[in-house]
């Protein structure tokens, strides 16, 4: 199911995802903002896994690699 939202854009970000489109990177402007919002919670995602494995390596649960063989 979709929802459908509407947004404003400047007319400068307008003109920036019509040349991206006319590019062949988009097909459309839904596709694009998508796009984004998909990075967007991947980005969020990685941000709150480092946060996790930061705080795991401070609470001693952590190895210290000092070369590719100590993944072994």
């Amino acid at each position: 199911m979709r929802t459908i939202v509407n947004i404003s854009l400047p007319s400068e970000l307008d003109k920036s995802v019509k040349r991206l489109m006319k590019k062949g990177k988009y097909a459309t402007k839904s596709e694009f903002l998508r796009g984004l919002i998909r990075e967007k919670i991947a980005e969020e995602d990685l941000y709150a896994r480092i946060q996790k494995s930061e705080a795991e390596f401070r609470a001693g649960k952590g190895k210290v690699l000092r070369s590719l063989a100590d993944l072994d």
